[in-house]
């Protein structure tokens, strides 16, 4: 028999790695002759390079780069055995773990430190694919900080730049191209996201998602009517309007940026994670496969990596036992 572990972290207790290891040990115990496969897992999320690397015997890349309040801070990005692909974790330069609990502030914090990874990783490595994982961030800039680190200018209405974060946004009067990177345009973006949220509105970004990076109630009316702003000068400069495609509102707005600056194709995390890792044709091999989080209920069906890792074994047919913390009556679901 073979098998196939694919597990994902358990929140505070245990890594993917760990995980999987836990289920091996057992696996051994029962039957030291099964054939054991692990395979890292990540949902595009926090974990997403590390199990990319560990699949693939993918280049990992350290970078001195500003985090989410403009401090340095070393942060890693990964590329594969190809040369020119590069995967990225957001959060890796604007997550909300970089900051302790009385910094965090929307209004200021910014997404600079993604724009410098990637600029890393085109003028240094020469690379032109790329994978970003969205999950995590301490921002809701719109992904502006990003785009200024990659030559966009973001002026207000002196032509002086705009500040860093949201607040910035609230003076933003002019978008300049004029300094945008050559190779950007050589480059193609895939991002890892399973938000489907607009940039604004009730189910936008600012009100959904600010008031756990520290948003007050008054500061998330006023972002959401900064990003509108935004979105409009956005959309007379580029010609098309993204703000309400699905994922728009992801990771602050970087959905947004990613989309219409970056003409980035928005996948699942789950699936991005699987075809980068070659997981689909280790699963297609097994006999068994297990996986598993640390809750599973009704959330796991929205696009969780132990779904996806089961939907993919059901594609070929291949039993599958799911492993949790924590199982609610709404994991039933799971089982369709």
């Amino acid at each position: 028999m073979h098998v196939v572990i694919a597990m994902d972290s358990f929140k505070g207790s245990l890594s993917s790695a760990q995980a999987a290891a836990a289920v091996e040990t057992g696996i051994r115990a029962a039957d030291r002759e099964i054939s054991v496969k692990r395979c890292p897992l990540a949902d595009g999320g926090e974990g997403t390079l590390d199990a990319v690397l560990s699949a693939t015997g993918g280049q990992r890349v350290t970078h001195t780069v500003s985090d989410p309040l403009g401090r340095p801070i070393h942060a890693c990005y990964g590329i594969l055995p190809d040369g020119k692909t590069a995967v990225i974790e957001m959060a890796a330069a604007a997550g909300l773990p970089l900051l302790a609990d009385a910094e965090r502030d929307p209004l200021r914090a910014t997404t600079f430190g993604v724009g410098e990874l990637i600029l890393h990783a085109i003028e240094t490595h020469a690379c032109r694919q790329f994978v970003i994982g969205l999950g995590g961030s301490a921002t809701n800039d719109g992904g502006v900080g990003m785009l200024r680190a990659l030559g966009y200018a973001f002026l207000d209405g002196h032509g002086n730049p705009i500040p860093h974060g949201a607040a910035g946004l609230e003076t933003l009067a002019k978008i300049d191209p004029s300094g945008v990177l050559p190779a950007l345009s050589d480059c193609t973006f895939t991002v890892a996201c399973d938000v489907t949220n607009p940039l604004c509105g009730e189910h936008g970004c600012s009100a959904v998602f600010a008031p756990q990076k520290g948003a007050t109630p008054d500061e998330i009316a006023d972002m959401d009517a900064a990003l509108a702003r935004y979105a409009l000068l956005t959309s007379a400069l580029l010609g098309a309007d993204c703000s309400n495609r699905p994922g728009a509102g992801a990771a602050g707005g970087m959905g947004f940026a990613c989309m219409a600056y970056l003409h980035a194709s928005l996948r699942s995390g789950i699936d991005t994670v699987i075809e980068a890792t070659g997981l689909e044709e280790e699963i297609r091999r097994a006999d068994l496969v297990i996986t598993g989080e640390g809750r599973l209920d009704a959330q796991s069906c929205m696009g969780k990596a132990p779904v996806g890792v089961a939907k993919v074994a059901k594609k070929h047919g291949k039993p599958v036992i799911a492993f949790a913390g924590c199982v609610t009556e709404q994991a039933a679901l799971c089982n369709a």
